[in-house]
C-alpha cells in the first residue's frame, strides 16, 4: 500500500477514536474503569416510545421490530465518594434508578439527589414513587428553581411528599453552581420554554477535567440570550433537544409544542468544524421523529458529518 494513503488512513482512524474516547457502552467496556462520569438513563420525549394513542408503535414492540425508549434522564456518577445523581424523575423513575443500581452504583440511598429542569410531564412525575403510595422515601433530595419549588410546594399529591418528608427541596438559583462531589458540580441556567407551571433550566456539569451541556427542552435557539454554538464549543459534550427532526413532521401545529428542529441545528453548526459537530449529542427525541431509529439513514449521514445521537446505556466520561 502506498506510504501516503497508509498515513492518511491512520490518521483518519486516530482522528475518529478521539472523537469517542470518551464515550462507551455498558456492555462492551465496563463503567467501573472510571472514577467520574455520565450515563445516558433515557432519550425519548416526555411520552416515551411507543408512544399514547399509537397503537402500531406498541405492536412493533411487542413483535420485536422497535424496542422501547425510556423518557430522557441523565445518570451522574462519582465512584470514589460513592454518589449518584438523576438530572429529571421521569416517568420511567423507576426502572432508571434499577439500572443506576444494577449497572453503575448499588447503594443506600437510592438516589443522592435529582435535578428538575421544568414541570412538564417527562421531567417531574416520577417523583410521586417515592409517596407513601410506593416506596415512601425519606428526605430524598430535589433540586429545583423558585418557581419549580412552589409548584410541588402548593399543589397536590407533589406537596404530600413535601409535607411526609419523601423528598426535601434543595433550592437552585440561576448561574449558581451546586457541588454535588469533590468532583463534580452542577450549574443551572434558564432557557425560554412554555413555562405554564414553572421555569425552565438547563445544566451545565462540570468535572476537574471536563464539562457537559445538557437541554432537552428550549422553544427556539433564536429566543436565548445565549449563541449555541458558542456554548457548544465551551464544553466536552452537549446533550441537546432532538424532539423534532424537521417542521410539519406531526398532525397538529407545532407552534403549539416550539423546539428547534435538527434540521435548524443543523444549519446553525454546517460551517463549524467537525471536532465541533462531535461535541453534539441530540436527545429528547419524539415518537414522530424519525432520527430515533439508530438504522435512518439521515442519521447515519449526519454521523458521518461528525453529530452524535444519544443511545441509552451510553457512557460519558467527566
Amino acid at each position: 500500500m502506498n506510504s501516503k494513503l497508509l498515513f492518511f488512513i491512520l490518521s483518519i482512524l486516530i482522528i475518529s477514536c478521539k472523537n469517542r474516547e470518551d464515550q462507551i457502552k455498558i456492555g462492551s467496556q465496563t463503567a467501573y474503569n472510571y472514577d467520574q462520569y455520565i450515563t445516558i438513563l433515557g432519550i425519548a420525549q416526555d411520552g416515551g416510545y411507543p408512544h399514547i394513542n399509537n397503537t402500531d408503535e406498541f405492536e412493533r414492540v411487542r413483535k420485536g421490530r422497535y424496542h422501547e425508549e425510556l423518557v430522557v434522564s441523565l445518570g451522574i456518577i462519582d465512584r470514589q465518594e460513592k454518589k449518584k445523581f438523576l438530572i429529571e424523575a421521569t416517568p420511567d423513575l423507576p426502572e432508571q434508578l434499577a439500572m443506576l443500581d444494577t449497572d453503575h452504583l448499588k447503594k443506600d440511598p437510592i438516589i443522592n439527589g435529582i435535578f428538575l429542569t421544568h414541570a412538564h410531564i417527562g421531567h417531574y412525575t416520577g417523583l410521586m414513587y417515592f409517596g407513601r403510595e410506593a416506596m415512601g422515601a425519606k428526605n430524598i433530595k430535589v433540586f429545583a428553581m423558585p418557581k419549580m419549588q412552589s409548584f410541588l410546594e402548593n399543589n397536590g399529591p407533589w406537596s404530600q411528599l413535601v409535607d411526609l418528608q419523601n423528598i426535601k427541596i434543595n433550592p437552585l438559583q440561576d448561574e449558581v453552581s451546586v457541588d454535588i462531589t469533590k468532583h463534580i458540580k452542577v450549574t443551572p441556567f434558564l432557557v425560554p420554554h412554555r413555562d405554564e407551571f414553572s421555569e425552565t433550566v438547563g445544566y451545565r456539569i462540570h468535572s476537574e477535567s471536563k464539562s457537559a451541556l445538557f437541554i432537552p427542552d428550549i422553544n427556539k435557539w433564536s429566543l436565548w440570550k445565549k449563541n449555541i454554538v458558542e456554548e457548544v464549543k465551551k464544553v466536552d459534550y452537549a446533550f441537546i433537544d432532538a424532539t423534532f427532526f424537521r417542521d410539519g413532521e406531526i398532525s397538529r401545529p407545532m407552534s403549539e409544542v416550539p423546539h428547534p428542529f435538527i434540521q435548524e441545528t443543523i444549519d446553525l453548526f454546517k460551517n463549524e468544524a467537525k471536532e465541533v459537530k462531535s461535541k453534539i449529542i441530540f436527545i429528547h427525541f419524539n415518537h414522530s421523529n424519525p432520527l430515533i431509529d439508530e438504522n435512518n439513514k439521515q442519521r447515519i449521514e449526519l454521523e458521518k458529518e461528525g453529530y452524535r445521537f444519544a443511545n441509552t446505556n451510553d457512557v460519558f466520561v467527566l
